[in-house]
């Protein structure tokens, strides 16, 4: 069953990150990323989810996430094993407290900062 409201791990650019409580439906996600939202899994179950337009808009960085940057705000939650977007327990909201803890500053000429795509091709 879905929760209504969900316990969520939120960052911000250039801020501290903080637990939140959200609306679990689509205009609720979509209000706390500022546009369509785009999911970035974690091996443990948890997504974040960040805006899927961010860079393309323009949206100020925020932090690295492996390889890439996110732009815009974003937020961490759980998910159940059928999908469904869940809370964040405590052990998990300290885990991604310390991952996002710093503020990364950003010169705006970081290469992972333009938008881009990659197609993949397949011969038959």
């Amino acid at each position: 069953m879905r929760e209504n409201k969900i316990k969520v791990l939120k960052i911000e650019p250039g801020q501290a990150p903080q637990v939140k409580e959200i609306q679990n439906d689509p205009a609720g996600l979509q209000a706390e990323v500022g546009g369509l939202i785009e999911c970035i899994s974690f091996p443990n179950g948890c997504v974040a989810v960040c805006n899927e337009e961010g860079k393309i808009n323009g949206m100020p960085p925020n932090r690295r996430l492996g390889a890439d940057i996110i732009c815009g705000p974003f937020f961490i939650c759980d998910t159940t094993c059928d999908g469904n977007f869940t809370s964040l327990g405590r052990s998990k909201i300290a885990e991604y407290s310390q991952l996002f803890t710093d503020i990364p500053e950003f010169t705006g000429l970081e290469p992972e900062l333009e938008p881009g795509f990659t197609f993949i091709g397949f011969e038959y």
